[in-house]
C-alpha cells in the first residue's frame, strides 16, 4: 500500500543553508500489517511521518525519492491532488492527544467533522457516526462523551478520541507517531490492542513510530531501523530480534533490560546521534561503532537487501555482552 523509496526531506533555513533531517528513507507497509519505525530521538522518524502525511512544517519539503501510495507518487503529484489523497486515505495519531484536539469544540463535533471531510456524510449522519466511533474505541456512554470537551477527558480518553477521529472515514493508512509514549503501561497496552483491533477489522496498514523496542515486539510484524536520517535496516520483527544485522540495531537490542543478567549493568551505545548539520563523512554511525573501518569513515553504505552496512552481519561490535 505504501512504498517509500529513497525519500529525502530538506529544510531551507533562513540562516546556515539547507539541511536534510531525512537523507534516505526506504520502507514499505502492507495492508493489515504494522511496520514499526524505530531509532533514538533525532534520527528523523517523526519528520519521515510528517512527510508521508503531508504535514511538513514551513520551509520543509520532500527533495528526493518517491512516496508511492496505491500506485501514485504523492511526492510528484500537484499539492492539491496529493492533499486530497492524504485527506481521504491517510490519518495520523500523535503523542500529545490533548494538544491535537480543539479545546473549544466538543469531542463529537471534531470526530463528526472528520467523517464529513472524508466520507462526505451529512451533518446528522456524521453526528451518529461520531457516537458510534467513540463507542468503538472503548469510551463509555459515547452519547454523553460526544457532548463533552477535551479538558473533561483523561489522557487515555483523549488518546482514544484521537484514534476515533483518525479512523473516521476508514482511512487505509494510520500513522501512529509515539501514540502511547505519554501513557502509563496499562493504558499503553490498551491503546496498542485497540489499534491492532481496528487495523484487523478495517484492513488498514499501520506505521507505528516508537523508540521502545519492547512495544515493537508486541505490536508490529515488520520493523525499519532509522539512524541519522537514514533507514539502515529493515526486516520482519521476528527475524530482527533473532538475528539483528546492523551494528546500531544490535546496540539497541543489547540495551534492553531483558537482555541483561540481573547483576550486570545495562549495555549502552557510546556517543550520541550527530546533529543533522554536523554529519560525519561516510557512515553516520561510524564514530559510535566498534567495528568501523576506514571504508566506513569514507563511504556511506547503500541500503541493499534491507541492510546499510559495509560489514553486514559478519561480527557483533557490541559482542552481545553488557559491560562488567
Amino acid at each position: 500500500m505504501l512504498h517509500v523509496s529513497s525519500m529525502a526531506v530538506t529544510i531551507d533555513r533562513r540562516r546556515g543553508g539547507p539541511v536534510r533531517p531525512v537523507r534516505e528513507a526506504t520502507l514499505a507497509v502492507e495492508p493489515g500489517r504494522t511496520l514499526a519505525l524505530v531509532g533514538e530521538s533525532g534520527c528523523g522518524k517523526s519528520m519521515t511521518c510528517l512527510a508521508i502525511g503531508g504535514l511538513l512544517p514551513r520551509r520543509a519539503r520532500i527533495s528526493a525519492g518517491q512516496v508511492m501510495f496505491d500506485g501514485q507518487d504523492l511526492a510528484a503529484l500537484p499539492p492539491e491532488a496529493a492533499q486530497q489523497v492524504r485527506r481521504r486515505h491517510i490519518a495520523s495519531v500523535f503523542q500529545d492527544a490533548t494538544g491535537g484536539l480543539n479545546p473549544v469544540r466538543t469531542i463529537g463535533w471534531q470526530v463528526a467533522e472528520a467523517v464529513r471531510l472524508r466520507a462526505g456524510a451529512t451533518r446528522a449522519e456524521a453526528a451518529r457516526e461520531a457516537v458510534r466511533l467513540l463507542g468503538r474505541v472503548g469510551l463509555p456512554d459515547p452519547e454523553t462523551r460526544a457532548r463533552e470537551y477535551p479538558h473533561q477527558f483523561s489522557g487515555g480518553m483523549n488518546q482514544r478520541a484521537m484514534i476515533a477521529l483518525a479512523v473516521a472515514g476508514n482511512p487505509r493508512l494510520l500513522i501512529a507517531d509515539e501514540a502511547t509514549t505519554a501513557l502509563d503501561v496499562t493504558l499503553q497496552a490498551q491503546i496498542l490492542d485497540l489499534i491492532g483491533d481496528l487495523r484487523d477489522s478495517l484492513g488498514m496498514a499501520v506505521l507505528f513510530v516508537t523508540h521502545d523496542l519492547g512495544l515493537v515486539a508486541q505490536s508490529a510484524e515488520d520493523v525499519a531501523v532509522m539512524y541519522a536520517g537514514r533507514v539502515v535496516e529493515t526486516a520482519p520483527v521476528a527475524d530482527l530480534f533473532a538475528a539483528p544485522r546492523h551494528p546500531y540495531t544490535r546496540g539497541l537490542l543489547s540495551a534492553l533490560p531483558r537482555n541483561a543478567a540481573p547483576e550486570a549493568r545495562l549495555a549502552t551505545i557510546d556517543g550520541v546521534v550527530p546533529p543533522i548539520d554536523e554529519l560525519p563523512a561516510g557512515c553516520a554511525f561510524a564514530p559510535r561503532c566498534l567495528q568501523a573501518t576506514d571504508l566506513c569513515r569514507a563511504t556511506d553504505p547503500a541500503l541493499e537487501r534491507g541492510l546499510a552496512c559495509h560489514h553486514g552481519a559478519t561480527s557483533d561490535p557490541r559482542k552481545e555482552e553488557a559491560p562488567a
